[in-house]
């Protein structure tokens, strides 16, 4: 059953790519109101695709006509491109104040504001790609000046791609950024070099493709359901003397555990970085 659509709110995303499709078809599931959104984005091939996939919903090539009657404005731009977008809407962010979400990686609550004049709520998000078939998990943070009501909408708006996480300090969602939104990639990179391994030992890529991803599958569906520990459920399928454990001995001869350690910090620098490079050096 559909929920009520008469309390969503009026929502504009600006920027139409793969995170804005998501979302967007994640609400309409959820039964908001089709004449309550709207997508703005510069590029003709990219409305038209819109257009063929969500019927109704408003589509612009300004950004400011997507944003002019919303309440909620979700960037979902470049962080290169942020600024930019956001000082030219700042006249109009001072008439509608609205509630404003960034998924646009390293960027700070507090440069995205002074961008916008200082005339809206911001919160920042980092979905991650598994949103795309609604099995994602985003981290939120969100400044003091974000009230109760504006945290809830924006749980709302972000669990229609799956769930939520709330960080107490803006500082780490550059570590929810190196390890969800980055995340997926370290899975699929373990998929890719398992379905390889599987190949050189014999097996067909067929059969390969279908054992490393339904490996992948049903372990992450075991570790979300048993509730236990990874590392119980790697103690439970590892017999001393046995086969896992011959393999677990060459992951920990290769210093794995460094090597994860090292990615994630250098993933969370990156987004430190970006913050720096496109954000309060403007």
């Amino acid at each position: 059953m559909k929920k009520r659509t008469d309390t969503w709110p009026r929502v504009a995303v600006i920027g139409g790519g793969q995170m804005a499709r998501a979302l967007v078809g994640g609400w309409l599931a959820r039964g908001a109101p089709p004449e309550h959104l709207s997508i703005a984005d510069p590029v003709e091939s990219q409305r038209d695709w819109l257009s063929r996939r969500f019927q109704k919903i408003g589509l612009h090539a300004d950004n400011a006509k997507a944003a002019a009657q919303a309440d909620v404005w979700v960037f979902a731009v470049k962080p290169q491109q942020l600024a930019e977008v956001a000082e030219a809407l700042a006249p109009l962010a001072e008439a509608r104040r609205p509630l404003v979400i960034s998924i646009a990686a390293g960027i700070s609550a507090a440069d995205l504001g002074r961008w916008l004049g200082g005339h809206a709520s911001v919160v920042r998000a980092m979905p991650n790609r598994p949103a795309l078939i609604g099995a994602g998990v985003t981290g939120l943070y969100a400044g003091s000046e974000v009230s109760a009501a504006e945290r809830a909408v924006t749980e709302r708006l972000l669990e229609a791609v799956g769930s939520v996480v709330w960080v107490d300090a803006e500082s780490e969602i550059d570590l929810v950024t190196a390890v969800s939104g980055s995340g997926p990639a370290y899975f699929f990179l373990l998929i890719e070099l398992l379905e390889a391994a599987a190949i050189a030992q014999g097996l067909s890529p067929e059969v390969a493709r279908k054992l490393a991803v339904g490996t992948a599958a049903g372990a992450s569906a075991l570790a979300k359901a048993s509730g236990e520990e990874p590392s119980v459920l790697r103690e439970q399928v590892t017999s001393k003397g046995g086969t896992t454990a011959a393999a677990l001995e060459i992951f920990k001869a290769a210093d794995l555990r460094s090597i994860v350690a090292r990615a994630v910090e250098a993933a969370a620098e990156r987004s430190r970085e970006i913050a720096a490079e496109f954000g309060s050096t403007r």
